[in-house]
């Protein structure tokens, strides 16, 4: 039976007139309603955050980011460090670096004006299909198919897609942008999304309380959050190093990680490679900073997107050349942040 779009996309429009996450990026059903626009750069900023990361964590990043840099030219002007320093803890850094190069063609080619098509926000720098569309339906009222990872799982439920993911996502694309229409495209994608944070979440779906559950295919099924199928995941490699707590009175030895690569350009602890087997203890005195006295602080464990890493921590007193001497490890990656708590 074919699906009812217009009732189905006005029982969830309802819902999210009553029921909008208040977000500090957002403009909410009401006040777009009566003419309140959003702002482009407030909307792009927040979707760069939320990639790989939640609502509550991305949030006082987002406002720190605002009060500092409160426009895209704002952004363009700061200092790499800077704006690598405010991004520690998010994670994936490259994405900090894409940041800084999307803001500064904003500023410098589109004289700080955001294109307001999906065309022309994919010629941005690091704004892909996804960004695109979010930024282009949100903030300018495109009608744009914009899915992520609620969007998926909303879809794959109401029509019960039974190819697991990450197979099924051009069809749980095609299938969200049956859904699409001219009417309210901002509200539409936003909606969207909040019904899957908050009503078909990925455990424990609250049925019950469902707009739009007439609709749901995987109701029917007694049992929706099986849905979305996933392939069983490969087990994740693990990669063995070690991480030199060099320290100088109260202060601490850092390194500047190379621009490219993984954590590139981000202060780090100095450390060995990472590799497939764990070092010798030849290998690690070898592959220190400094000569000294080195002795056992511990060890961690740090799981990236590719690989898991166990990181041995040594500790010393002493000097080295080409380290940057500080107290306050803030604006260091998670990773390195416990590698140093393990040996402070």
């Amino acid at each position: 039976m074919a699906m009812d779009v217009a009732g189905f996309r006005a029982a969830l429009l309802d819902w999210y007139d009553l029921s909008a996450r208040r977000l500090p990026w957002r403009v909410g059903p009401a006040e777009r309603a009566a003419g309140e626009r959003p702002d482009p750069y407030r909307v792009w900023l927040s979707e760069i955050m939320l990639q790989q990361t939640t609502v509550p964590h991305a949030t006082p990043y987002f406002l720190t980011f605002t009060r500092r840099w409160p426009t895209v030219v704002d952004l363009a002007r700061a200092e790499d460090g800077d704006v690598m320093a405010a991004w520690a803890g998010l994670g994936y850094y490259a994405r900090a670096r894409n940041l800084l190069a999307c803001a500064r063609a904003v500023a410098d080619q589109h004289g700080g004006v955001f294109p307001d098509t999906e065309e022309g926000l994919r010629a941005l720098p690091g704004v892909g299909a996804y960004t695109a569309a979010a930024v282009a339906a949100i903030a300018f009222d495109r009608p744009a198919n914009v899915v992520d990872g609620n969007v998926e799982r909303v879809v794959s439920r109401l029509f019960a897609v039974e190819e697991p993911l990450p197979d099924a996502k051009p069809e749980l694309k095609r299938l969200a942008g049956s859904l699409v229409t001219d009417e309210r495209p901002g509200d539409w994608a936003q909606a969207l999304m909040d019904h899957g944070a908050v009503i078909c979440r990925p455990k424990a779906p609250l049925c019950d309380r469902c707009p739009v559950s007439t609709w749901c295919e995987a109701l029917k099924t007694d049992a929706p959050d099986r849905y979305p199928l996933k392939r069983a995941k490969a087990d994740r490699p693990r990669r063995y190093g070690v991480a030199y707590l060099l320290t100088r009175g109260d202060e601490v030895a850092l390194v500047r990680r190379p621009p490219k690569g993984l954590l590139g350009g981000m202060l780090a602890l100095p450390t060995s490679e990472w590799r497939n087997s764990v070092l010798s203890e030849e290998e690690a005195l070898a592959a220190a900073p400094a000569q000294a006295a080195w002795r056992e602080a511990g060890e961690i464990e740090h799981v990236f997107t590719h690989f898991a890493l166990k990181l041995r921590v040594l500790k010393a007193q002493g000097v080295a050349d080409d380290v940057i001497w500080t107290r306050d490890l803030s604006a260091l990656p998670s990773v390195f942040l416990k590698a140093a708590r393990a040996g402070l």
